[in-house]
């Protein structure tokens, strides 16, 4: 979507009208429905005036298309700034990403630095990075840039910033070099930049047939996934793993418009739902077919990124793995299909404001295939909303035909759909013929321990392995390292225990960060990933009374949202909300005890459900 859309004569003359930031901000608005916050029209008023007088040059043609706010297809990415034109060769596109910084720091992570945001220093990616990502994506998603080979090229412009050694240094080099840094004093530079590619004007509308062109995956991409998934033992498929491959392949392909596909996939713990979507994304992309990977939460989102990049930068490849509350304003059937890993975890409204209408239905509409991998069993969450029948429900109202396959080959939990069925009946989640560890009758290492110091040890031990091992517990504790990095969360005195949640700075890839083994994480950090062995601290949340294993939800701690609004639903609905907490805390412990593909190791906080699971877990 091209908010504003000029050449460079039109865009001056706006500019020369004083109000230029009004008619975006009216275009905006008449474009989106949005209004614009007041900080972002001063930015708009000062970076636009700044690239007027840069490209007050007749070196620089009349003609030239300038856009503005230019929405990226597929993604909530917006472009500030575009030149169109041509170099006598060939037709260039020219990204400039404005900012209005004055100062920033250095981090220790890759392609990010610190800057001044409503009074307060925050985390963001390098101008440049942003530039560079943005040109990846329009490369490797847009058919008409790879099919008459245009030439995209970013370069950011902080008209504020004093040349200093922060944003120009080594560290981000590879960035600046991709796509160059024009600084305060910098504004003859730049001009100088765009006249290298703006030799004459755009002729042939290059932005509108950008606008219009077919979105897919460009053969450079497809290659690239090609060569990441080859020989990648993680993503290896097995039996029904396969079968339900194939027939997702075949459905995608035969789905259009007119025939809309939803393929409905229902597996417990470690049935391979994750290697599945991650395979049919892959294989999607390199057929042509643009697909993305959809989860509610941003951990699988981060953790497969990481793991399919691999050491590469590949920025385009982030655009395959969005959030599911991305679809509130798509286009119908924007996307040829999408995956929805954890599809148990769908909201039915987005976000704190409760946005847009309802998730299952905007990603049916975004797209001819989708395929919703869920486990009713792992709903923890107060608003976790998407069940088989609501998805079911949807699509028949929107027209697409239902399927429904299963995954029942367990292969975390050390292979066994024993270890399951003992774990639900002794959580009394369902009653099972798994009443002792041993019945269970599979090869998997569970132990109960007296202390969270030995179940901390037990991981740190199990860790030096190969790095996969790791603590979680149960949301019982606040999070106080949050603003305080000094307090300690996770304490427990009478063991002399003390450790703190996962840092921030992880992001969400706390579980395969090397040096997160010193921290524990929670159902938020775990949920669709795995490890070799978890350590699980069960809070005073869950305890066992007089056969009867009880929640105590007012155990949660207050930063845990996941229960918000309890109290009230209790007042309101006392028998709905009594069966909802109790399914949440059971579905929790569940979740987190399954983790772990070759062991689960645990500490209860509750002396009586500590013995139940060693008399349990011992007896013949």
């Amino acid at each position: 979507m091209i908010v504003y859309q000029k050449n460079k004569e039109g865009f001056s003359n706006d500019v020369l009208t004083n109000d230029i930031d009004g008619i975006i901000t009216r275009a905006i608005k008449s474009s989106t429905g949005k209004d614009i916050a007041a900080n972002e029209v001063n930015a708009f008023r000062q970076s636009l005036h700044y690239m007027d007088t840069v490209l007050h040059d007749n070196d620089i043609p009349d003609d030239c298309g300038i856009s503005i706010e230019y929405h990226i297809p597929c993604t909530s990415k917006r472009i500030d700034f575009l030149i169109t034109g041509s170099d006598g060769d060939k037709e260039n596109l020219i990204i400039v990403e404005l900012k209005g910084w004055s100062e920033a720091q250095m981090t220790d992570r890759d392609g990010l630095v610190e800057t001044r945001f409503h009074g307060k220093m925050s985390r963001t990616t390098h101008p440049s990075y942003q530039a560079w990502s943005y040109a990846a994506l329009l490369t490797a998603f847009n058919a008409t840039i790879e099919e008459e080979q245009i030439n995209v090229q970013p370069c950011a412009y902080l008209h504020n910033y004093a040349p200093d050694e922060v944003l120009t240094n080594e560290a981000y080099s590879y960035y600046t070099d991709k796509a160059p840094l024009f600084l305060k004093p910098d504004a003859v530079r730049l001009r100088a930049f765009i006249k290298q590619f703006m030799k004459y004007g755009d002729r042939r509308n290059l932005i509108i047939r950008i606008e219009k062109s077919k979105i897919r995956p460009s053969k450079s991409l497809a290659d690239s996934l090609r060569s990441i998934m080859k020989g990648n033992r993680e993503f290896v498929m097995i039996d029904d793993q396969k079968e339900v491959y194939e027939e997702a392949l075949y459905l995608a392909a035969h789905s259009n418009e007119k025939t809309k596909n939803v393929l409905i996939v229902e597996g417990g713990p470690g049935t391979g739902k994750s290697v599945v979507a991650v395979n049919l994304l892959v294989e999607l992309n390199r057929r042509g077919l643009m697909a993305q990977y959809v989860t509610k939460t941003s951990a699988p989102r981060e953790v497969y990124f990481d793991k399919l990049r691999g050491d590469k930068k590949m920025p385009e490849l982030r655009n395959l793995f969005v959030s599911s509350g991305a679809f509130m304003s798509a286009p119908k059937n924007a996307v040829a299909a999408l995956l929805v890993d954890e599809a148990h975890r769908l909201t039915e409204r987005t976000g704190f404001l409760k946005m847009g209408e309802n998730q299952v239905k905007e990603i049916i509409n975004s797209a001819p295939c989708s395929v919703f991998f869920i486990d009713e069993d792992q709903r923890v969450h107060i608003n976790d909303y998407a069940e088989c029948w609501i998805i079911e429900e949807w699509a028949k109202k929107l027209g697409a035909k239902v399927n429904k396959l299963s995954l029942s080959s367990q292969f975390r939990c050390g292979g066994s759909d024993g270890y399951l069925a003992w774990l639900d009946n002794l959580l009394q989640i369902r009653e099972t013929a798994n009443d002792s560890f041993q019945s269970a009758d599979f090869n998997y290492d569970f132990r109960v321990v007296d202390s969270p110091s030995e179940l901390r040890d037990l991981i740190f031990e199990k860790n030096k392995i190969n790095n996969k091992a790791r603590l979680v517990a149960g949301y019982c504790w606040d999070w106080k390292s949050q603003k305080n990095p000094g307090a300690y969360d996770i304490v427990i005195p009478e063991f002399d225990f003390q450790m703190r949640w996962n840092l921030k700075s992880y992001g969400s890839t706390w579980i395969i960060d090397p040096n997160s083994v010193n921290e524990v994480g929670c159902i938020h950090t775990c949920q669709g990933l795995e490890v070799d062995y978890i350590g699980v601290i069960i809070g005073p949340d869950l305890i066992y009374r007089d056969g009867q294993v009880l929640v105590d939800p007012a155990k949660r701690s207050k930063d845990d949202k996941s229960i918000f609004g309890y109290k009230k639903l209790l007042s309101d609905r006392p028998e709905y909300a009594k069966n909802l907490l109790r399914s949440i805390i059971k579905n929790t412990y569940r979740t987190l005890m399954t983790r772990g593909m070759k062991g689960c190791y645990i500490y209860c906080m509750d002396e009586q459900l500590r013995y139940q699971f060693q008399v349990s877990s011992t007896r013949a």
